[in-house]
């Protein structure tokens, strides 16, 4: 599973619970994005969730 390469947000995992009341596992995943960033006067391709992307913490390339 991809991880944001920035904030380390991936994965969550939790239980879902139906209307009877039956559980049974659940798992959401973050948003996650292979973008080109500029790094270190470069280009490199890593995985970035959206939220940082918004943010402005990379600069694409």
């Amino acid at each position: 599973m991809a991880k944001c390469a920035i904030c380390e947000k991936g994965a969550h995992f939790g239980i879902k619970v139906s209307h009877s009341h039956r559980r049974s596992n659940k798992m959401w995943k973050a948003n996650v994005q292979p973008v080109r960033v500029k790094v270190n006067g470069g280009t490199r391709r890593i995985n970035i969730c959206t939220s940082c992307l918004r943010s402005g913490l990379v600069e694409r390339a």
